[in-house]
């Protein structure tokens, strides 16, 4: 899997040296792209989101500082370098105080200019992280805490209850069907601390690689047929994938865990049996272009007044159901990748649940009860 490159975009008049700039950065894993003017820089910004952009205060069309105000607009997490030439560090330290995290003057070291660039992606990256952080309730930044203290006494109890099915003559029909209860218990309560802390964990800060939507289904679906090894029996599944489905940037494992939990509830939907169809395919007919997944399945659907609350925290329509399984999806796809999760349902006649994920970081953001 190839990671994503941090994107960087140059805005300079010069073209020469624009170009001198985007080769270095290139050659240092950068994906590099350059803008002559102001105008065009607020083009490239709106159509490429670049993370860094290295902006020349003297531009012909546009001030630098009325740039540097469109970009804060349009992004507040897009850092900025001002790169100015002879007698302009007293404008760049007041475009600093204006949103702008370093400056380098002309004439420069290359080597320089990467220090100043590494160096600002990193406050870039610590400034989203607080950010992410400051957005998270009290409870959600107690509950890994909590958890822990949950999950103390349910080892404990697993053991204790292992070693008493071990010494115990499990031929005493109630003490086995007590034990199994009990381990069931514990089990069910293991995962629902897992769920809660699934859904309140901050997303890490990790570059996006090369997924292969493909490849993720296939790895799902081999997990899901050991974890139900006996429901997957009576479970005909038909995988429709399309061989030529371009590869989408995305976080490996969350995409894993957001597919795993649709299966999962396709699965306890029909656990006399039933049919899965998944199917992948490139819509390459509305714009922005994305990846399709649709899982299908033959279950006992959902009620029509359920719909509108399957994404919220703690709902379910199951008896044991922790009700995070699709918020914990919504969350992924919707906020962490800009992509779409929709869902179709009828009592009596299954689900469907669609997922659209952009290609190469396309935005699409938008989460509906059907699509």
């Amino acid at each position: 899997m190839e990671t994503l490159r941090r994107k960087i975009l140059v805005v300079d008049d010069d073209p020469r040296l624009a170009k001198m700039i985007t080769e270095f950065l290139e050659g240092h894993g950068f994906e590099a792209s350059s803008a002559p003017n102001g105008n065009k820089a607020i083009e490239k910004v709106l159509s490429r989101f670049p993370e860094l952009v290295l902006l020349d205060l003297n531009l012909p069309d546009i001030t630098g500082i009325e740039v540097l105000r469109r970009i804060k607009e349009i992004s507040e997490d897009i850092a900025v370098i001002i790169v100015t030439g002879y007698g302009g560090e007293q404008v760049a330290v007041d475009l600093i105080k204006a949103g702008a995290l370093d400056y380098v003057s002309k004439p420069f070291e290359f080597e320089a200019l990467l220090a100043s660039i590494k160096n600002t992606l990193r406050i870039r990256d610590a400034q989203i992280e607080d950010k992410r952080q400051k957005r998270f309730s009290s409870l959600e930044r107690f509950f890994p805490f909590l958890a822990h203290e949950i999950r103390n006494p349910l080892h404990a109890i697993a053991g204790a209850i292992a070693i008493i099915q071990r010494r115990s003559k499990l031929k005493d029909e109630l003490l086995a069907q007590s034990i199994k209860i009990i381990q069931e218990e514990v089990h069910h309560l293991n995962e629902f601390v897992q769920e809660c802390l699934d859904f309140v964990r901050p997303p890490q800060i990790s570059l996006s690689v090369e997924v292969d939507i493909n490849e993720v289904i296939a790895i799902v679906m081999n997990i899901m047929s050991h974890m139900f090894e006996k429901i997957s029996k009576n479970i005909k599944i038909t995988i429709e994938t399309d061989s030529k489905l371009p590869k989408v940037y995305a976080k490996y494992e969350e995409i894993k865990q957001a597919f795993l939990n649709i299966v999962k509830n396709s699965f306890e939907a029909m656990a006399d049996g039933g049919e899965l169809i998944i199917r992948t395919c490139l819509r390459s007919d509305l714009h922005p272009s994305y990846v399709e997944i649709i899982f299908i399945d033959s279950g006992t659907g959902i009620k029509k007044e359920d719909m509108k609350s399957l994404f919220n925290p703690f709902f379910t329509t199951k008896l044991r159901g922790t009700g995070l399984g699709l918020a914990i999806c919504h969350r992924i796809i919707v906020e962490r990748h800009n992509g779409e999760i929709g869902i179709e349902s009828e009592i009596g006649k299954g689900m469907t649940v669609t997922i659209r994920l952009p290609i190469k970081g396309e935005e699409i953001k938008k989460s509906v009860a059907s699509i």
